[in-house]
């Protein structure tokens, strides 16, 4: 039962990760248009799901704890690759597996998707500042007239016309 529960777990986890990755393409198309309003639903809903994640890798993290303990396993670490090094059935082995290879993929996606997201936000504010720095007025343009500059001569203790 445990085990069952552990993998139902991960489906859930994949799934999670799935759907966010699919509100980080959105965002991805939001800051590509500019659409301000879409991307703060967008990160609205990421929260939502972000939360989601936490509660549902907490009971992950639960539900393998109480599977060593139920074993009479004490690992340094109660983490799924020292439960794939623990058990003995091959069914159970290559089912734990092939879920946590699925969640691994989805979680590599999402983060590759999410650094995309970001350099576009970056390229976005480093064009937004371009522009600004344009439209603003330096401090020599700033003064009144087309006066030249003094050329700041350096008054030495002596007069040298003397």
């Amino acid at each position: 039962m445990s085990m069952e529960a552990i993998l139902q777990n991960l489906q859930k986890l994949t799934k999670f990760h799935q759907d966010l990755l699919k509100v980080s393409e959105q965002k991805t198309d939001a800051v590509k248009d500019g659409d301000t309003d879409q991307l703060q639903s967008l990160l609205i809903q990421e929260r939502k799901y972000t939360q989601v994640l936490e509660r549902t890798e907490e009971k992950r993290t639960e539900l393998v704890q109480n599977w060593f303990k139920q074993k009479g396993i004490a690992p340094e670490e109660p983490t799924i690759t020292n439960m794939l090094k623990a058990l003995t059935d091959d069914e159970d082995k290559q089912l734990l597996e092939k879920q946590t290879v699925e969640l691994t993929e989805a979680i590599v996606k999402l983060k590759q998707q999410e650094e995309l997201n970001m350099a576009l936000i970056q390229q976005s504010m480093q064009f937004v500042q371009m522009s600004l720095d344009l439209m603003n007025p330096t401090l020599n343009t700033m003064n009144y007239g087309n006066k030249k500059e003094q050329p700041n001569r350096n008054r030495g203790v002596f007069d040298s016309k003397a």
